[in-house]
C-alpha cells in the first residue's frame, strides 16, 4: 500500500511539475491592427519583435514565379533562412534584387526547375525579373524569431513570444511607420498594438 502511495505521489507531483513547466514557457501572445494612409497597404505589411535575447532560428520559405508574378508577394523570414526560388511559367524568369543587404541575379530556368538562396543579413529585398518588368515582390529578412505578415484586415497575431519588452517594429512596401513603439509580454496573456502607417 505505502509502495503504491508513494508511487501516486510521485506521478502527482512530475504532472504537476510538467503543467507548471508548460505555463512557465508558454510565451505570450502579442496582436494589432494597422491603420493605413493608403488602405491598400493594410495587408503584406510585416511586423516584427526586436529585443529577444534567444538565437534566431532559420527556416525554409518558398517564392514561386506564378502567371508572372513573384507568390506570394511578400514573404518574412529570419536571418540565415532559405528561400527556394520556383518557376511555376512556362517561360525563364531571370531575378534579379540591388538592396545592401542581398544582391541576386539569378535564372530559374525552364518550369519546375527552383534555385535555393540563403538569406543572410536583416533587411527588405525587392525582388524584380529583368525579362518581365511587371513582376515585383519583396523579402523581409529580420534579427528575430517574431514576425508575423498582415492580412488583408490589417490584422497580424505573433504566439509563443517569451516575456519581456520588446520594441514593435514595422516594415511596408510603400508606407512608414509615425512613432517608435514597445509591448510588454507577459506569460499567458495577450497584447494588442495598435500601429499607424502614413505615406
Amino acid at each position: 500500500m505505502n509502495i503504491l502511495s508513494g508511487f501516486l505521489k510521485s506521478a502527482l507531483l512530475a504532472t504537476a511539475f510538467s503543467f507548471v513547466s508548460q505555463i512557465a514557457f508558454c510565451g505570450g501572445t502579442v496582436t494589432g491592427t494597422i491603420d493605413a494612409s493608403m488602405p491598400k497597404y493594410k495587408e503584406g505589411a510585416v511586423v516584427y519583435l526586436k529585443g529577444g535575447h534567444g538565437k534566431i532560428k532559420p527556416k525554409t520559405a518558398t517564392i514561386e514565379q506564378r502567371n508572372l508574378a513573384f507568390t506570394p508577394h511578400v514573404v518574412a523570414i529570419p536571418v540565415g533562412s532559405t528561400v527556394s526560388f520556383v518557376n511555376r511559367d512556362k517561360v525563364n524568369h531571370d531575378i534579379f534584387a540591388d538592396d545592401p543587404s542581398k544582391k541576386l541575379d539569378i535564372n530559374t530556368g525552364k518550369h519546375g526547375e527552383f534555385k535555393k538562396v540563403v538569406f543572410d543579413k536583416p533587411g527588405a529585398v525587392n525582388l524584380l525579373c529583368t525579362i518581365h518588368a511587371e513582376m515585383s515582390g519583396y523579402i523581409v529578412v529580420v534579427d528575430s524569431n517574431y514576425y508575423a505578415i498582415t492580412g488583408d484586415d490589417g490584422k497580424f497575431s505573433i504566439r509563443n513570444v517569451p516575456a519581456g519588452r520588446y520594441e514593435v517594429v514595422t516594415w511596408s512596401e510603400k508606407l512608414k511607420k509615425t512613432e517608435k513603439q514597445t509591448v510588454t509580454v507577459k506569460d499567458g496573456r495577450t497584447s494588442n498594438v495598435a500601429i499607424s502607417l502614413q505615406k
